[in-house]
């Protein structure tokens, strides 16, 4: 095991607060005098099935714990997300039934184990314990904090002082009830969160110290800003890069990223030591185009290896730089009876290739310029404008989004 110094740091590399670090450094020396690991507690609640890199900076500060010798205890709450954590919002989280959470359950695990060590992890259900509770022992957790207290958190306080008013529901206020309980249940020595979730890290070590434990110590993490760069990643918003993307997809999706969040993401997403990740974003140092290629290697490389890595790289440099049509090129079907006189409207032939969800959505990607059409990559700007259909055709939305056009005498196999 690593020396104290070492492992400290090593943890604060990236972390926005160690609540109190004084009482970290002890808990590290304790561990490193008689051997016995640390459990550090993660907690994911199954509210949707798309992992995110967003969602992987707490789970890769786990990764690290695991590889320093320490326990990695993974909550998945399946009753912490019948609830919904109100941190961060303005509004009620939509509720969820357990037929939804058990589903999307199933799929995290296969995704988180993608980052950390899951056969060396600990993973329990929070419906382990809340499942058994009766309701005096529901009355005698909510009697562990006030009103008031609860009042402190930011989102709740601006929730209560719009105007008009945004109602906070009950059930919302045990949400950081039973995300301390967890805690207390699993004996935990740290809990990791992003930042918004302090409040509820520090419910758990009251909640520890009312049971008798010793509180765990509370490590926040940056939110993760996504490919927009200004707000934070998430799928609703269309700026995420998924665990699940494919290796080109994770690359190409990484080298559109503005140069601004170069550092942030190389912080924490990649294991880089801090005098690279400096030259690299140091545009001066270190052009920014090269130091893109490196972060998405990086990034490509741990979901799906070496050579997916390098397959990526090359693909998007014929994409992108030489111009080139992708090595595979899906083919999409349709039938003579789409077209009239062999033709279609560009907004709709987008549809029809599932290129775009609508003809709102196909309209507003033609005005963009994004849209190129046949051997010469046409640009098509015009949101009235027909291409003549053949098998063969080649439809593109800028480089990530290519099919090519197979033309049938019915409409089978579509």
């Amino acid at each position: 095991m690593k020396s104290v110094a070492e492992q400290l740091e090593i943890v604060r590399r990236g972390a926005e607060q160690i609540v109190p670090e004084a009482e970290l450094v002890r808990k590290l020396e304790r561990s490193v005098q008689t051997g016995r690991p640390l459990r550090v507690k993660y907690g994911i609640d199954p509210t949707g099935i798309d992992v995110h890199l967003g969602h992987t900076v707490p789970l890769r500060k786990l990764r690290v714990f695991q590889e320093l010798g320490h326990r990695a205890v993974l909550i998945i709450g399946n009753y912490t997300a019948l609830v919904g954590d109100p941190s961060g919002r303005d509004q009620t989280r939509a509720r969820l039934t357990p037929e939804q959470v058990a589903a999307n359950a199933r799929d995290y695990l296969k995704q988180v184990s993608k980052v950390i060590h899951i056969d060396r992890a600990e993973v329990v259900h929070n419906g382990d314990w809340f499942g058994k509770m009766s309701f005096l022992d529901v009355l005698a957790l909510t009697s562990k904090i006030t009103v008031q207290r609860m009042l402190e958190r930011d989102d709740f306080t601006k929730r209560f002082r719009a105007e008009p008013s945004i109602p906070i529901y009950l059930h919302e206020c045990l949400y950081p009830l039973m995300q301390g309980h967890d805690s207390v249940a699993i004996h935990a020595d740290i809990e990791l969160g992003g930042s918004e979730q302090l409040f509820n890290l520090m419910v758990g070590r009251r909640l520890q110290e009312d049971a008798g434990q010793e509180p765990q110590v509370c490590l926040t993490l940056p939110i993760l800003r996504g490919l927009d760069g200004e707000r934070r990643m998430g799928k609703s918003l269309g700026n995420y890069v998924g665990v699940g993307d494919s290796a080109y997809d994770q690359f190409a999706k990484t080298m559109s990223i503005p140069d601004a969040l170069m550092r942030e993401w190389l912080t924490l997403l990649t294991d880089r030591p801090a005098d690279e990740i400096a030259r690299l974003a140091d545009a001066q140092a270190t052009h920014p185009r090269e130091a893109k290629m490196t972060l998405a290697g990086d990034i490509v490389r741990f979901y799906h290896g070496e050579a997916a890595g390098v397959e990526a790289a090359s693909e998007w440099i014929k994409r992108n730089t030489n111009k080139q049509d992708p090595s595979e090129i899906p083919e999409v079907s349709l039938s003579p009876a789409e077209l009239s006189d062999g033709k279609m409207p560009v907004s709709k032939l987008l549809v029809a290739l599932q290129l775009a969800p609508s003809n709102k959505e196909a309209r507003r990607l033609i005005q963009g310029g994004g849209v190129t059409i046949g051997p010469e990559r046409e640009k098509v700007t015009d949101v009235n404008a027909t291409a003549t259909v053949a098998s063969g055709l080649i439809v593109r939305v800028g480089n990530r989004k290519v099919v090519r056009v197979r033309v049938h005498e019915s409409s089978e196999g579509r």
